[in-house]
């Protein structure tokens, strides 16, 4: 079996090596999955439902979904191949013969019936060389009846006109059909425009080739599966005589960009109709059309660098925009998409510098939004509310440059969001002059809030925070201002680590403990402190005679004390996995996170984050404790250790669940009873 899989995963890999072209690619891997049925069988998508089939590759072969849609595996005769009775898989190669014969048997017979009305026949069967995009019979049944009406009653001026469109001097295999190309039809010398795309998908003015390269004694035949107009105007012309697009034809002219629509290239413009800028509220249109830099960056929104035909996407796709950002272009069924929604009403009008899909929504941008808009549809609902609650709303929808740290719905859970002066004192601080990006921010740099306070940047491997509150998703970036998503409401330092202690009641025996010990000039000095700040709790779960000793021991609370505490501000958005951090006195401390709760030594944080401006402080109902030596090791960061020696390893039990400061507890008291 897996020699098996290793012969197929190297014949891919030939395919993809010996492939010409996109579209030689996906055949030759079709013929790779069709090969057990025989010789010259291809391997083909077919879109339950329709009868839309599709070359594979290997993506779409084991997702086994085109647009979204699924799909069923049918296997057919590859390009210039057919069945016969009683054999296995397509053995004989077509007869090859002049291009009208060959429209007969490539699923074509309409085109061959139209030509001969047309008076074509005798063209397509004489001598020369000729490529014909041949329309499928189904294309002819899906034109409008009163189109083809047109076409059939006046069969040698615009059947014959129509037919000739078709048609391109000399031979041109699917291979030559490259991307961005054209060819001088045989119509008025107007051009047909190719596009040749990665995912193996050619088109002539938007038609899929269905069944390219089907070889005749004078040219070659590719089935495509629609009737091709010919194409006169650029894209400029197309939105000027089309009165659905009357206010972006306004937009073009007021941004200036009617020169790039007017000039030669490769554009895809998804058109906002009428209807699309009247469901914009008016402020906001107003305030669009009147800024010249964020009109032409909503419009630049519109515009894709190269052209993208419908029938070209079988999935959702990222595309850059002449913005500089990224629209999703996908698929679901027959409805083109654009960032997931169906709002595409018209798909494929063809210019000759481009192509026009019209959309009912107008797409703005970030870059022409104030921050209101920024936080709009978004998770950010809560803190939004409390930005205007708190009358901020003119620095919302202002000029000013800002940046707005917006904390997630989830942040507010349990927590009282009635607005009182605190909470508008907060909600201000959440608010940072200048507007930046997350990517200019560096480690202990300060940040100033509109409510005059500094607050700290900590930069870590997993994580980027502001105080407390890290960044949980990317910015937004807006006209004026930008928008940070971050996980936690801000919790700005509020004094020293010792004066955060001091205001809360559960420390009350901490504080006791670190003026028994000298430290409180430490916890009150400026620098970068991360404190494991045991509770009352913690404490009071020792034995009250161990308690008692160590709360008159000075120098083993100081070792106590140490063994909780380090330089540095860790806050629980900077832990990993595996973090590990060393305290002043003792070994490393092990930090993980499991089920969204930080650990220190497997001592589970009560409360996390309390800031200070020296430091932070973290809540633990338990003290901390040297973990047992075995996983010490395991979970070193550097080099393995030589194994301790026996010696070292005989403790009692006892003592390795105790901390090292309560065994010298008992080792002095042991020595003062030996010597009474």
């Amino acid at each position: 079996m897996k020699v098996c899989v290793l012969v197929l995963g190297l014949s891919l890999v030939l395919t993809v090596c010996v492939a010409r072209s996109p579209y030689q690619a996906v055949l030759q891997h079709s013929r790779i999955r069709g090969r057990a049925q025989g010789p010259n069988v291809c391997a083909m998508q077919l879109l339950k439902g329709t009868n839309k089939k599709y070359f594979t590759n290997c993506k779409q072969w084991y997702h086994r979904k085109i647009c979204g849609k699924p799909t069923v595996i049918s296997y057919d005769c590859c390009p210039g191949y057919e069945k016969i009775a009683g054999e296995k898989g397509c053995p004989a190669a077509l007869p090859l013969v002049n291009i009208y014969n060959t429209l007969g048997v490539v699923g074509a017979s309409t085109t061959q019936m139209y030509s001969e009305r047309a008076q074509l026949k005798e063209e397509v069967e004489g001598p020369g060389s000729f490529t014909f995009f041949a329309p499928s019979n189904e294309a002819w049944a899906a034109l409008p009846t009163e189109i083809l009406d047109a076409l059939v009653s006046n069969v040698n001026i615009e059947l014959l006109n129509t037919l000739h469109y078709h048609m391109v001097t000399g031979r041109l295999t699917s291979e030559e059909l490259r991307h961005g190309s054209s060819f001088v039809s045989m119509y008025q010398d107007f051009h047909v425009h190719i596009h040749h795309y990665n995912n193996g998908i050619v088109t002539v003015n938007c038609a899929r080739l269905i069944k390219p390269d089907q070889h005749a004694t004078n040219g070659i035949v590719h089935v495509v599966d629609r009737v091709i107009t010919a194409i006169s105007n650029n894209m400029n012309t197309l939105i000027d005589v089309d009165d659905d697009l009357e206010t972006l034809r306004m937009a073009i002219a007021a941004a200036g960009l009617t020169n790039i629509l007017e000039n030669e290239g490769q554009y895809t413009i998804f058109a906002p109709t009428n209807e699309a800028f009247e469901k914009i509220p008016e402020e906001t249109l107003n305030r669009i059309l009147g800024d010249p830099v964020a009109l032409r960056d909503l419009l630049n929104y519109h515009i894709l660098k190269h052209m993208q035909c419908a029938e070209s996407i079988v999935s959702g796709t990222p595309m850059e925009t002449l913005q500089g950002t990224v629209l999703e272009v996908g698929c679901d069924g027959d409805q083109m998409t654009l960032n997931g929604r169906a709002i595409i009403t018209k798909k494929d009008h063809l210019g000759t510098n481009g192509v026009i899909h019209y959309i009912n929504e107008l797409l703005i941008p970030d870059s022409a939004k104030v921050l209101l808009e920024l936080a709009d549809g978004s998770s950010v609902a809560t803190a939004t509310k409390l930005f205007v609650e708190a009358g901020l709303s003119s620095h919302l929808t202002g000029s000013e440059a800002l940046t707005m740290l917006t904390p997630l719905d989830d942040a507010f859970n349990g927590r009282d969001t009635t607005m009182t002066p605190d909470m508008k004192k907060l909600m201000t601080d959440h608010i940072l002059k200048g507007q930046l990006t997350s990517k200019s921010l560096y480690h202990n740099q300060e940040l100033e809030t509109l409510g005059g306070i500094k607050l700290r940047v900590f930069v870590y491997r997993n994580n980027l925070c502001i105080e407390n509150a890290c960044i949980a998703a990317h910015d937004k970036t807006g006209r004026y201002a930008s928008m940070f998503t971050v996980d936690k409401v801000l919790a700005p330092p509020m004094g020293t680590v010792m004066d955060v202690l001091k205001s809360e009641g559960r420390f009350s025996v901490l504080v006791g403990a670190v003026q028994t010990a000298g430290m409180t000039e430490l916890l009150n000095q400026q620098g970068a402190l991360t404190l494991f700040a045991p509770t009352n709790e913690a404490f009071n779960a020792l034995p009250r005679a161990d308690l008692n000793r160590l709360m008159r021991d000075p120098q083993q609370l100081s070792t106590l004390l140490r063994l909780h505490l380090r330089e540095g501000i860790l806050v629980s958005g900077g832990v990993g996995s595996h973090t590990r951090v060393q305290p002043l006195q003792g070994e490393k401390l092990e930090l993980g996170v499991r089920n969204y709760t930080v650990y220190v030594n497997k001592v589970p944080l009560a409360h996390a984050d309390l800031m200070a401006t020296n430091g932070v402080v973290h809540a633990v109902d338990a003290i901390i404790k040297p973990l047992p030596l075995k996983v010490d090791r395991e979970q070193n960061d550097g080099p393995a250790t030589a194994f301790r020696p026996v010696a070292s390893s005989r403790v009692d039990t006892k003592s390795f669940r105790n901390n090292v400061m309560f065994q010298k507890v008992v080792r002095s008291r042991s020595s003062r009873t030996m010597t009474q």
